[in-house]
């Protein structure tokens, strides 16, 4: 059996400069034009940070831009915010460990944010979610203060870091490594290593997955993005997924429940 492991310290929380109009249609129409727009400026603009479209200028990215609508808003901890959208176009699709080009009425730059859902959620009920870390670049701005339910935005897939096993497969055992936000893309590679266990168990069929194990770290535990959902993923799945939470400056007590999973500096 193989074994295999990936890493990520961040999110992409970049975007570029661009003008969209207020209506999701001029949106659609206007995002691969002002890509293009921006990747002919890159020469002008090499002595500045780049952002998000310009350091993915080369990575593969889907043709599809699909409408999507902002139907659920939580709070994951106090900085970050997860948002679910519904994907309006049924041919969107994207495989566990991929981001997003995020297009925003009004905003003038596109944020590019790593999904943190399954793909088998949107299979099953034509969602995705998204968990932002605040700051003030404007994509991950505007959703900490303007977004809202029923919040009309535009997307589109990218990126070549993914988990997509087939059928006829090796199995393979995952181990997952993830700093702060960057949980994000692997959360997604965990809920769709759960999904290949259900269906396997389901059906009988499908790829045989391995063990997995996730290495998370944060400041404290309010900052351990989806420990609820991770230990739930452990109960559902002994033996099959575990984890060790790693915080470097706890002050308070850690609850009953994480104790077992939890170390210390």
């Amino acid at each position: 059996m193989a074994l295999a492991a990936v890493s990520a310290s961040c999110q992409v929380l970049r975007g570029t400069t661009g003008i969209f109009t207020s209506h999701p249609a001029s949106l659609l129409s206007r995002a691969p034009a002002l890509c293009a727009c921006t990747l002919n400026r890159r020469k002008m603009t090499s002595q500045r940070k780049t952002d998000h479209l310009e350091r993915t200028a080369n990575t593969f990215r889907q043709e599809i831009i699909s409408p999507a609508k902002v139907c659920g808003i939580t709070n994951e901890s106090s900085t970050v915010k997860r948002v679910r959208l519904a994907v309006e176009n049924s041919e969107f699709t994207f495989k566990a460990g991929q981001w997003v080009d995020f297009f925003i009425p009004g905003v003038p730059k596109v944020g590019g944010f790593s999904i943190c859902s399954s793909p088998g959620l949107l299979e099953r009920e034509g969602v995705l979610e998204l968990a932002v870390k605040y700051n003030l670049h404007p994509p991950a701005h505007w959703i900490h203060t303007e977004c809202s339910l029923g919040s009309e935005v535009a997307l589109r897939v990218g990126g070549e870091f993914f988990f997509d096993p087939q059928v006829s497969d090796s199995p393979v055992d995952l181990v997952l490594i993830a700093g702060g936000v960057g949980i994000n893309p692997l959360f997604s590679i965990l809920l769709h290593v759960a999904d290949l266990h259900k269906a396997l168990e389901t059906t009988g069929k499908g790829f045989h997955m391995g063990s997995v194990k996730l290495f998370y770290c944060a400041k404290n535990t309010s900052e351990l993005l989806f420990k609820k959902n991770i230990l739930d993923l452990i109960h559902s799945f002994p033996g099959k997924i575990t984890c060790n939470f790693h915080v470097t400056q706890q002050s308070s007590p850690v609850c009953t429940e994480l104790q077992p999973f939890i170390t210390g500096e």
